[in-house]
């Protein structure tokens, strides 16, 4: 029997992965509207708490000033990556000339950045409460406990890496490190969720062998991570294109290869949830969980291509990133919890 303490924190933590998602949703807004530097600074946005509505309320010298702390921040996570033995990136971040080039202030991408912001301390307060009711496991299953103090020094180096995004004026690498590392702190909130939620039950007993459904499953997952990527770094090249002027119209066009292979992955994407799908209605029937789960896995994935679609063909509409990026997260999402229930599933033994 699941009591009082646990519905809790098992309410805590669902609450916490749809914040999480929320956070992803909102970088998504940030990056389809060019936002991502509209507050030049962090964690303040232009030295303010409540960042500013117009031109006049900054100083005369403001742009100098942030330049100079980009470049004084970047000097530091420089030095950071040739402690790691990554000295070619390093030599990279010194001499990118475009960390030099001050952004004009623009009140509705600041706040949109702004927002994007408080969305993310809204996750981190959910993460703390999910470590603290968290010790109501500290002796039926530490696990939970540890993985939701580790999501906490996670979020804190994700914080910490948004600054660098920042600082770095958007570079490439490392918006998808920020990116991947949002789906750490994902795959760590849906663990500690299923884990709590399936503590007191017994494993599901099914007449059909399982283990091919298993390796399916974390075959599929790898797919969707490389599809993210591989979408992250399709998003960064339109980042480059778009500051050159040319027609909205003839962004895609202009991507290069890293497009097609984006779009023709997503073929694969198809199939394996396709396959996942049928594997899972021949193994468990009327409202088993594995199966309500693929099933929505079908629907975001319907979402998503939808979505894809919008994009590849009606020219990048800022509203069509911002949920292409969502439901790709959710469909990850969704896969990694599908495999957790199957995981726990046994295949009956006479």
């Amino acid at each position: 029997m699941i009591s009082r303490s646990e519905q809790r924190f098992i309410r805590i933590n669902f609450i916490t992965i749809i914040v999480t998602l929320l956070v992803i949703l909102a970088g998504g807004i940030v990056r389809s509207t060019g936002s991502g530097m509209g507050c030049p600074d962090w964690p303040k946005c232009f030295d303010r708490y409540i960042p500013p509505t117009d031109v006049s309320q900054l100083p005369a010298d403001y742009k100098e000033k942030y330049v100079a702390g980009r470049l004084k921040k970047n000097e530091k996570f420089a030095k950071y990556l040739e402690s790691l033995g990554k000295m070619e990136l390093a030599d990279s971040i010194r001499h990118d000339k475009s960390i030099t080039v001050p952004e004009e202030f623009n009140p509705s991408k600041t706040w949109t950045e702004y927002i994007n912001r408080l969305v993310g301390v809204l996750a981190g307060i959910f993460l703390l409460l999910t470590a603290v009711f968290s010790f109501t496991y500290r002796k039926s299953a530490k696990r939970i406990m540890l993985l939701s103090i580790v999501n906490i020094f996670v979020v804190g180096y994700q914080a910490w890496l948004g600054s660098i995004v920042v600082s770095t004026n958007l570079m490439q690498w490392v918006v998808t490190a920020h990116m991947l590392l949002a789906l750490v702190l994902l795959a760590i909130s849906i663990y500690t969720y299923s884990y709590a939620k399936q503590l007191h039950k017994e494993p599901s007993v099914i007449m059909y062998r399982i283990a091919w459904l298993k390796g399916f499953l974390f075959f599929t997952l790898a797919v969707s991570i490389i599809q993210i990527v591989l979408g992250t770094e399709v998003r960064e090249a339109i980042d480059v294109i778009a500051k050159s002027l040319i027609s909205r119209d003839l962004w895609v066009s202009k991507v290069g290869s890293i497009f097609s292979y984006h779009r023709d992955f997503a073929i694969l994407v198809v199939i394996t949830n396709g396959v996942i799908y049928k594997m899972v209605i021949d193994r468990f029937s009327g409202k088993a969980a594995p199966l309500l789960t693929a099933r929505f896995i079908l629907v975001t994935l319907a979402i998503q291509l939808l979505s894809g679609f919008a994009l590849a063909y009606i020219s990048l509409p800022p509203v069509a990133q911002a949920l292409h990026i969502l439901f790709s997260t959710m469909l990850f999402s969704l896969q990694f919890y599908l495999y957790l229930l199957v995981y726990r599933t046994k295949t009956y033994k006479q």
